[in-house]
């Protein structure tokens, strides 16, 4: 066998090992990958049920009164008494972060349920009826987007006036435009459907296609934003807190939390960081989790 053969078939060999090799690696990729996108999932949920907890049963997270202090302990750092530290009032800041939990979850899910079903609705029938309906309603949508959701939300709790309720209000309106949309898209994806158009030819009333093909089929993508915008929900339930539209002192909300320890930023850091690293923490959790809804749903 001449010499040029031999290299030819050392190189296919070569070749074909290498191809196996990087064949073995993208097998092992996408499972440690997979692995590591169970593991931030499962911490995120982890987080989430946490500060479900907190919120419907505080005093096992933190059995102090949140609205009472010690004067002699005000402004001590984190330790083992005090996880979070104390305020200027000798509160237990862990303890209110804990109680204040209620407040602004209810306000978060209360706004997110406005956005979900009224934008949900207006969604699905831009996309089902069509015509001047869907030209109206994206108008109305149109609009909404064209104003910055913190803006649009502060001027209509300024209008409504101050209260959780009513910043609850507030966000949920501002947040509409975003489920309509998405409502609208899955619903006009799914009505040209074979299935739905087989439906319509079959002489099934249009409600009852809405209902029972439309609807079941064009939901998940919108359960999967309501949890990304749970997050985002939270970050302005809390900066409207903090501008004080919320409730009224002495009642703990983690936006009112950050806004009285701005004016101890320099000795007291930790009346804003830890507060501001919750908020963070439940925001990025919940956004992770509404992603991972969202891959499952499409796929």
């Amino acid at each position: 066998m001449s010499d040029s053969r031999i290299g030819t078939i050392s190189a296919s060999g070569l070749l074909t090992a290498a191809s196996g090799a990087a064949g073995r690696l993208a097998g092992v990729r996408p499972s440690r990958a997979r692995l590591r996108a169970d593991a931030a999932t499962v911490v995120a949920a982890t987080i989430m049920l946490l500060v479900l907890g907190w919120a419907l049963f505080p005093s096992v997270f933190a059995s102090g009164d949140p609205l009472t202090g010690v004067p002699a302990e005000k402004l001590q750092g984190p330790s083992p008494q005090h996880w979070f530290g104390t305020d200027n009032l000798g509160r237990d800041l862990y303890t209110r972060m804990v109680h204040g939990a209620g407040l602004s979850l209810t306000a978060t899910v209360s706004a997110v349920l406005i956005a979900l079903i009224a934008g949900g609705l207006l969604g699905l029938l831009a996309g089902a009826v069509g015509k001047l309906v869907d030209t109206v309603a994206m108008r109305v949508v149109d609009v909404l987007l064209s104003v910055p959701s913190l803006l649009l939300s502060l001027a209509l709790v300024t209008a409504l006036g101050f209260g959780t309720t009513n910043v609850a209000v507030a966000v949920g309106v501002s947040l509409i435009a975003n489920f309509a949309r998405v409502m609208r898209s899955e619903v006009l994806r799914v009505r040209g459907a074979d299935y739905v158009e087989a439906a319509h030819a079959s002489g099934v009333r249009w409600y009852t296609v809405l209902a029972r093909h439309v609807l079941p089929n064009s939901y998940r993508p919108v359960l999967a934003l309501a949890a990304v915008e749970f997050g985002m929900a939270v970050l302005a339930v809390s900066a409207l807190s903090f501008l004080g539209y919320g409730a009224k002192p002495p009642t703990p909300e983690w936006g009112s939390l950050i806004s009285e320890g701005r004016n101890y930023l320099a000795s007291a850091w930790w009346m804003t960081t830890l507060p501001g690293l919750v908020i963070v923490t439940v925001v990025l959790a919940a956004q992770h989790l509404g992603r991972a809804a969202d891959r499952r749903a499409r796929a």
